[in-house]
């Protein structure tokens, strides 16, 4: 991906404009705060979270074999002779009321394997949703594989779609939006995106709509996969909601960002998503020391899953924090948290 110098950037600065030119991309203009440092992004009347499919592979030990194999963790995701068989993938509906009663619906990942997407879709309509232009865009959290490998599904029944995407895209992910086909790492996409994409910087609080923003974190993850971005909402007369795919940049990171940069971030009401705690394995001194970290939130709701490890969430309810239980259908692993086909509503 080619870097832009800041006289580039300040050349493709449109003058009051909502968004600043890049290319065939757009770059979100962020927010100004306040004297304080915080920013006030609105509020919202309730946000509705479907869970699509947290499953992102099916056998941990295949994964990890792959992973750990050739170059190791550093060695380019793209690179890998991923089993495709294997993979599952992490996908989320939100559906966001605003105080005046309009819907905003819109997808968090597109998973991994297309057909077991497919499937995925299907069983919750989100298809139809699709090609009927009910879901006005697609967030991509972050490169990984399994949040991002299936977006071939979302395409086939939009291509036009909106999409967001952080800035610290490699070539490789640019790529595969354009239709390509990564043969040893077992992906490809064959429909072209003709939407518009839109690039978020780190650190932007990006706005969408009242009471929703979107902001990227900017770190290295492994499989040389650069940055995350995950969404706060506002609920009115409740707090603040979390929601992240991976959460690579930590529940503690993610969590202080809030209360340091959003108005209103001293009030964490609830928390959606993958945690990154233990992903492969039981719990370990610093998976303890992160969920012990997350107890002076004081989250009203926690509905953590996918890659936050099952262990992890064990020891939250042994904690005593409110996690919120799924149904443990759908070829979700445990009912101890919101899984496949489940949904929890903010507000």
């Amino acid at each position: 991906m080619k870097e832009m110098t800041r006289r580039e950037f300040v050349r493709t600065v449109a003058v009051g404009g909502a968004v600043l030119t890049l290319g065939d991309a757009v770059l979100h203009k962020p927010l100004e705060a306040f004297a304080s440092g915080k920013v006030d992004i609105g509020q919202c009347k309730s946000v509705r979270i479907r869970c699509i499919s947290e499953l992102g592979w099916f056998d941990n030990k295949n994964l990890v074999t792959t992973l750990t194999g050739g170059k190791g963790p550093e060695e380019s995701q793209w690179e890998k002779p991923w089993d495709y068989k294997n993979g599952a993938g992490s996908s989320t509906l939100i559906d966001m009321e605003t105080l005046n009663g309009r819907h905003h619906r819109f997808l968090l990942d597109t998973g991994w394997n297309r057909e077991y997407m497919d499937e995925c879709f299907k069983r919750e309509k989100i298809d139809r949703m699709l090609e009927h232009g009910e879901i006005e865009f697609l967030v991509i959290s972050h490169e990984h594989l399994d949040h991002y490998w299936g977006l071939e599904t979302t395409l086939r029944y939009n291509p036009e779609i909106r999409i967001y995407i952080p800035s610290t895209f490699y070539p490789e992910g640019m790529k595969l939006l354009a239709g390509a086909d990564y043969k040893t790492a077992g992906v490809k996409n064959s429909i072209v995106h003709g939407g518009k994409l839109i690039k978020c910087q780190p650190g932007h609080i990006n706005k969408l709509y009242d009471g929703c923003a979107l902001v990227a974190f900017d770190l290295p993850i492994v499989i040389r996969v650069r940055g995350e971005q995950s969404l706060y909402f506002n609920v009115k007369d409740k707090g603040i909601v979390c929601v992240t795919g991976c959460c690579h940049q930590t529940i503690l990171t993610f969590a202080d960002f809030a209360r340091k940069r959003l108005q209103g971030g001293e009030n964490l009401y609830g928390l959606y998503g993958g945690l990154h705690i233990v992903p492969f394995g039981p719990m370990t001194p610093e998976a303890e020391k992160m969920v012990a970290g997350m107890g002076k939130y004081g989250f009203k709701k926690v509905a953590c899953n996918h890659c936050t490890g099952l262990p992890a969430v064990k020891r939250m309810v042994e904690l005593g924090y409110p996690v919120v239980k799924g149904s443990g259908k759908f070829g979700s692993q445990s009912d101890f948290y919101v899984g496949n086909g489940d949904e929890i509503v903010f507000g």
